[in-house]
C-alpha cells in the first residue's frame, strides 16, 4: 500500500518526464500521468505497474481549463490530493521555429521559403506561448488548490536554456520559458502561506526524441547546431535525461530543501557559464 502522497506529472509521456514519473512511483508515490498521446502515457503506466507502482493515465490538452480541472477531479477520486506536481508539459510547434537568426529581405517577399518574424505565423507564435505559460499556470491552479486544502505540497516547473538566454530562431519559446521563471518566483511568493513550495528546473541540451534530429548527422557525430551547443558547453557533452532526477528529488523532499522556493535550478553542462569561442 502507498504511503506517499500522490504526484501529478504533465508531459508524463515525454523522455524527461517519463524518467521523473518512474523515479517518483519507485519511491512509493501514486502517479497521474498526464499528458495528449495516451498511448506514450500507457507505455509508461506499464512499466511503472510492473515494478509494482500505481499509474492513472489522462490523455488531456494542459491549455484546456474545462479538461485539466476534470482531471483534477478524477485524480483526487482516485489517487488522492496531488502533493507534487511537475509542471514538463511545453515546447515547440511545428511552424514555430524559424529559418532566419536575423532579418532578411527575403522574408518580405510572397510565397518565400526564408522563415523569420516578419513573415511567421503569428498564431503559431500565440499558440506556443500558451502553451508553455499556461500550460503552466492552469495545472499550477487546479492542483495548487487540492496542495493548499492538503496543508501543502510542491510545485516544480520547467524552464530552459532560452530562460536566461533568448536563442535563434526560436522566439515565442524563448518568450514563455523567460516568464517561467518570473513566474516560479512570483507563485512561490503567492502561495508560501499555503505550505506550498515553487521552484523550477532549467535543463541544458538534453538528448530525446525530438532534439536527437537537430544535434546529430544520420552517422551519430554532432551536427553543425549539435555542434555549436557542445562549443558552449563546458563539460563538452549533452545530457541525458535521468540526469536530472538529483534535481528534482531535492526541490521535493521538504527535509532536504524545505527552506528552498522561488528558485529557477540549471543543469546543463555548465552552458550558462560559458560564452563559447
Amino acid at each position: 500500500m502507498n504511503t506517499l502522497p500522490t504526484a501529478v506529472i504533465t508531459g508524463a509521456g515525454g523522455t524527461i518526464c517519463s524518467v521523473m514519473a518512474l523515479e517518483l512511483a519507485r519511491k512509493g508515490h501514486p502517479v497521474a500521468l498526464l499528458g495528449r498521446t495516451l498511448s506514450k502515457l500507457e507505455k509508461v503506466a506499464s512499466q511503472i505497474r510492473n515494478e509494482g507502482g500505481t499509474a492513472l493515465c489522462i490523455a488531456i490538452d494542459v491549455t484546456d481549463i474545462t479538461a485539466v480541472r476534470q482531471a483534477g477531479e478524477q485524480v483526487f477520486q482516485e489517487l488522492g490530493p496531488c502533493r507534487i506536481l511537475i509542471n514538463g508539459a511545453g515546447g515547440k510547434l511545428p511552424g514555430g521555429v524559424m529559418s532566419q537568426t536575423e532579418y532578411s529581405p527575403e522574408e518580405l517577399k510572397e510565397d518565400s521559403q526564408a522563415l523569420g518574424f516578419l513573415n511567421c505565423d503569428l498564431e503559431v507564435f500565440r499558440s506556443e506561448v500558451d502553451l508553455n505559460l499556461s500550460g503552466t499556470a492552469i495545472p499550477s491552479q487546479v492542483f495548487g488548490r487540492q496542495m493548499a486544502q492538503a496543508g501543502g505540497g510542491n510545485i516544480v516547473n520547467f524552464a530552459s536554456m532560452t530562460s536566461f538566454r533568448p536563442l535563434s530562431k526560436v522566439p515565442a519559446y524563448a518568450a514563455a520559458k523567460a516568464a517561467i521563471v518570473n513566474y516560479t518566483q512570483w507563485l512561490a511568493a503567492y502561495l508560501a502561506p499555503a505550505r506550498i513550495r515553487v521552484n523550477a528546473i532549467a535543463p541544458g541540451f538534453i538528448v530525446n526524441e525530438r532534439s536527437r534530429k537537430l544535434l546529430f548527422n544520420e552517422d551519430q557525430s554532432p551536427s553543425p547546431r549539435g555542434t555549436q551547443v557542445l562549443n558552449h558547453t563546458p563539460m563538452k557533452r549533452f545530457g541525458e535525461a535521468d540526469e536530472l532526477i538529483g534535481t528534482l528529488n531535492w526541490l521535493t523532499d521538504d527535509a532536504c530543501s524545505g527552506f528552498v522556493t522561488g528558485i529557477t535550478v540549471p543543469v546543463d553542462g555548465g552552458f550558462l557559464s560559458c560564452p563559447g569561442t
